[in-house]
């Protein structure tokens, strides 16, 4: 039999839609649950429990009794009802649905309805008289069926004070309750009703999770797992920069993991049934996805109800035994120790059981460094409903909340919009066997009209391609892959530049006219130092700080100043250098100003409590003197931001020089430039700048 704890915490059904999920037959708004049983098992009292709780208010909720809406509706009441033929009574029963759906939709509350889903009087009939209807279906969103002892619903149909109910045996009650709780769940099937069963004392809880787990929290607690795996990550040295983030099923593994755990389960005569009915005689998982349901966010979320009718012990045995019977392909396994000795995090995003894929990243060796999101049983505080729209918003929040260069791996249709989210995709492609069988269509679709552009990884190296290599091209695992992804994040977000915009021509013309020199030529270059500072700099510094300033009319109102500004050092790299640190200085008058032309004019002295050093050229060329500096600068401080502000970098020296290995090795460097340039020429006498600057071009 269940117990209390075996139904916790359920979530509400929705039907977000995405790529290879079905549009939704119909909305179901307000949330409305059935609460069913054959007569004498305690709905009415249980609904007039619910109405007496505290918890449980009438301005939230609303309490139907569904005799009492038909006794108020139906004139002369129930007595007339009951004289009623069979057709007319059908109507009335759909009237009282359709009006209890209607006031739940005007007020907004959520309904709690006591209903009957067949009478069954007689025990010498062959089945019951079913009274469930077609506006039942389409009015209910829950459904829950009260585990009631056979035996309990005897003795309370004999004493009933209030009702004269016919005598009916313990085995009729129990036949009764199997036949309704069968039909029931294939009704709640094919009209994506979420339906489970779950003992009395179970249901206030019950309904407040209904009540406040809808779509939107459940995406609110993906983002927040999501931001402690970041944050962990962080605490524990990981790169901010880069993430992988890969499916499970069928991508990391070539095996269907629920398959295996089902397969395990049914092997297991001990387990109780009593919760899934048929469906304990087959692959549940396969049942439910194969229904009207599909893989929306219903059908995960009537997946964690049926996990839930195993205990806590059974659901855990049975998750350690699927984990040892499955493993992690070598090569991922390799790239994922890659990632860890990069100091690149890792998270699993799957639709399946977290707990379970838990287990199976432990026995790899890579629970320190990749980090799980994922589904589970219903009172699984951790469990999250993953459904392709909550993937790709997780992609997009690791991009635009924490920042993070994202490469997504997955196999299936409902990995699509991660994958055209993320900026390095890979469809993982397995034998043909195990594949996604609707993959290759859905995929097509996505490089043809959504712009997808993705590479495939054949694991294993025999399978065979799926499209083609022109259009899904074969993914290139060399040892140097991770080391590419660090290096494209930091290009992209730790280099910033203006080489495009109005203010970059207008600033770099005088720089690059051979008549400007001197004074003209100097102050061009302060004019550039104070645009980059004010323009890039607060980006890389952490942004702006307020500050209390007097106010021309005379009161004190609010300024703002680069964030740790009193904490920054300029450096200006002698002598091409100097006037555009001026211009730096300029726009952080609170900074410390530092000459410098060897590294070691750089003491401890100099960078000892700051925040940010900021080092400031005219030109980088192969980056080489920046490199120096920067070995030098982290000898004496470890962690201290690096800014190197420059007019012109070459862009050789950060697509595969020193500057960018520098980058791509350490977090806390960052690149601000007037403009990135392809010409690798060397400036010599009158071409040098820092000779224009001064006026020693014949010096050279």
């Amino acid at each position: 039999m269940l117990n209390e704890n075996s139904i916790l915490n359920p979530w509400p059904t929705a039907t977000p839609q995405g790529l290879g999920i079905p549009a939704p037959a119909r909305s179901k708004a307000p949330t409305i649950i059935g609460l069913y049983g054959p007569p004498g098992c305690g709905k009415s009292y249980q609904l007039g429990q619910l109405k007496a709780a505290t918890e449980l208010g009438e301005e939230e909720f609303a309490f139907y009794e569904g005799s009492a809406v038909l006794d108020l509706l139906i004139p002369g009441g129930l007595e007339a009802f009951k004289r009623m033929n069979p057709a007319d009574k059908t109507r009335c029963r759909e009237k009282a649905i359709s009006h209890i759906g209607a006031e739940c939709a005007a007020s907004g509350k959520l309904g709690l309805v006591a209903g009957h889903f067949m009478f069954w009087e007689d025990e010498t009939e062959e089945a019951g008289d079913r009274v469930w209807n077609g506006r039942d279906a389409a009015v209910f969103t829950h459904i829950i069926y009260l585990a009631v002892p056979p035996e309990d619903v005897v003795q309370r149909r004999a004493t009933d004070p209030h009702r004269r109910r016919a005598a009916v045996s313990k085995e009729h009650v129990r036949r009764w309750q199997e036949a309704e709780r069968e039909a029931l769940r294939a009704i709640c099937l094919a009209e994506k009703i979420i339906f489970t069963v779950a003992p009395t004392g179970a249901v206030p809880s019950l309904i407040r999770e209904i009540q406040h787990r809808t779509e939107g929290a459940n995406l609110l607690h993906a983002h927040n797992a999501l931001d402690e795996v970041v944050a962990g990550f962080r605490a524990d040295g990981m790169r901010r920069g880069a993430m992988l983030v890969f499916d499970a099923d069928r991508t990391l593994i070539a095996q269907d993991t629920g398959k295996v755990f089902w397969e395990i389960a049914m092997a297991d005569s001990g387990w109780d049934t009593v919760g899934l009915g048929a469906a304990g005689r087959g692959d549940p998982m396969k049942l439910l996805f194969s229904s009207p349901f599909g893989y929306s966010y219903g059908a995960f979320l009537q997946a964690a109800f049926i996990y839930g009718v195993l205990d806590a012990s059974k659901f855990d045995t049975y998750c350690a035994q699927t984990a040892a019977a499955v493993s992690i392909h070598p090569e991922i396994v390799s790239l994922l120790q890659s990632a860890a000795e990069r100091r690149v995090g890792t998270v699993i995003v799957t639709c399946g059981l977290r707990t379970l894929w838990e287990k199976i990243v432990h026995a790899a060796g890579l629970s320190q460094t990749v980090k799980v999101i994922g589904g589970g049983r219903v009172d699984d505080e951790d469990a999250i409903v993953i459904t392709a729209r909550v993937k790709r918003e997780l992609v997009k929040r690791l991009q635009d909340e924490h920042e993070i260069h994202v490469c997504a791996f997955g196999d299936s249709s409902l990995d699509l919009p991660m994958l055209e989210e993320a900026d390095k995709a890979v469809v993982v492609v397995g034998e043909e066997h195990t594949r996604s069988r609707s993959m290759d269509a859905a995929l097509e679709n996505a490089i043809v009209n959504d712009g997808l552009r993705a590479e495939q990884w054949l694991l294993p190296r025999s399978a065979a391609p799926r499209l083609d290599t022109d259009r899904l091209p074969l993914f290139d695992i060399s040892a140097s892959w991770i080391d590419s992804v660090v290096r494209r994040f930091a290009l992209y977000h730790r280099v910033l530049h203006a080489t495009e915009e109005y203010a970059a021509k207008l600033l770099m013309t005088p720089m690059r006219d051979a008549q400007v020199s001197g004074p003209a030529l100097l102050e061009a270059h302060k004019n550039v130092g104070w645009y980059l500072a004010t323009t890039f700099l607060p980006k890389l510094m952490g942004g702006l700080e307020e500050v209390t300033i007097r106010h021309v009319q005379g009161h004190s109102t609010t300024g703002h100043r680069l964030r740790h500004e009193e904490r920054t050092v300029i450096v200006a790299l002698m002598r091409g250098g100097e006037p555009m640190a001026l211009g730096v200085y300029k726009a952080l008058p609170l900074a410390m100003f530092v000459h410098a032309k060897q590294p070691g004019e750089l003491t401890h002295e100099h960078v000892r409590g700051r925040e940010t050093i900021v080092l400031v050229d005219s030109v980088v060329n192969s980056g080489k003197s920046i490199d120096e500096f920067v070995a030098h600068i982290r000898a004496l401080h470890p962690t201290v931001r690096i800014v190197v502000v420059a007019g012109v970098v070459q862009a050789q020296s950060l697509l595969d020089g020193v500057l960018g290995d520098a980058l791509a090795r350490d977090d806390n460097i960052g690149v601000v430039s007037l403009r990135l340039s392809e010409n690798k020429y060397t400036g010599r006498g009158a071409t040098d700048t820092g000779h224009r600057l001064f006026n020693t071009t014949h010096l050279d």
